[in-house]
């Protein structure tokens, strides 16, 4: 991380931007340490208690309305966190389809990896029969230069798959394995699943540049590569996935990441779980859905003065204003 940090304070590194919220963490990591020296007398104080933060807030996702592509398009501001809608996924996902790594954005949408996982997924940890990919290596960035490194979370995961999922990889490794016809000895072995077309790793940065012009290409509205984490986070919980499911299947730490980060963002899950607590109560055919009207009153002329219509007796005796 203090790699990351120094590399993307160089403008010419390549290095993408921190967030507020890794800034954040690196601060929190350097605390702790300055702390443990303060303690130990090796200096006369932290200094890192005295630095200046954002709130590091971490964004949440919105889905891409029509509403907010017209605003879009007049202003050309867009959201921090935006995530397709289930058609506009589709639309992607079918001008993708004939790419040649259209396996790796259809895993991304579906399946939730992150960048660095889909880059670095070899293929002795892809089990077709089973139906699953265990996530236990990452690609990760340091400027432009990237190393392999263990996943997010600290420990592998596996990730299931569905059947379109299945099918999709067993092309892509037909696929793969023409190529590697093609090329002959110069062929580079990787074991990867996603390559370049001589087989060699595939840079991340490259991977979210290719994503960027095909979905340019779509017509859609522009989102991160990273969002498609979210959208896969979300198309699951739509399906009617548990939060713990999805919590695992993204590599999560704790479920309240996944609640407060994608819970609430297709509108279709929220109004799903408001149709079934409705159904969970039984009506009978003959009830009238409107309020009842007032009763006890008869109807009028509006006069305020003297005493009111069929006067009930007060619950107070003594003590209470004239009337009550």
């Amino acid at each position: 991380m203090f790699t990351r940090l120094l590399a993307a304070r160089q403008p010419s590194s390549g290095a993408r931007r921190l967030t507020d919220a890794s800034v954040r963490r690196v601060h929190a990591t350097l605390m702790s340490a300055l702390n443990t020296a303060a303690k130990r007398r090796l200096i006369p104080f932290n200094p890192a208690s005295f630095v200046e933060l954002a709130s590091g807030k971490r964004p949440k996702a919105v889905l891409w309305t029509d509403e907010r592509i017209a605003e879009w398009r007049r202003t050309g501001k867009r959201p921090k966190v935006a995530v397709w809608t289930p058609e506009q996924t589709g639309a992607f996902l079918d001008h993708a389809s004939a790419d040649r790594l259209y396996a790796l954005y259809h895993l991304l949408t579906f399946r939730g990896l992150r960048r660095g996982e889909a880059v670095g997924l070899p293929w002795s940890e892809v089990d077709f029969a089973g139906g699953n990919v265990v996530v236990s290596v990452q690609i990760i960035q340091l400027g432009y230069r990237t190393e392999s490194g263990p996943p997010k979370s600290g420990s592998s995961r596996p990730v299931a798959l569905d059947v379109d999922s299945v099918a999709v990889l067993r092309a892509h490794k037909a696929r793969q394995a023409a190529e590697r016809l093609a090329w002959g000895p110069a062929w580079v072995e990787s074991g990867l699943v996603f390559t370049r077309e001589d087989g060699s790793a595939l840079h991340p940065e490259y991977v979210t540049r290719h994503f960027e012009r095909l979905a340019r290409a779509a017509g859609l509205p522009p989102i991160r590569l990273h969002d498609l984490r979210h959208g896969a986070a979300t198309l699951a919980l739509a399906g009617g996935a548990d939060l713990k499911t999805v919590s695992e299947m993204l590599g999560h730490s704790t479920i309240t990441i996944t609640a407060d980060t994608y819970a609430t963002v297709l509108s279709e899950v929220a109004r799903r779980a408001a149709e079934g607590a409705a159904r969970l109560v039984p009506r009978g055919q003959t009830a009238d859905p409107r309020p009842p009207g007032p009763t006890s009153v008869p109807p009028g002329p509006e006069d305020d003065s003297g005493p009111p219509p069929m006067r009930t007796k007060g619950q107070v005796s003594g003590g209470a204003p004239r009337g009550t």
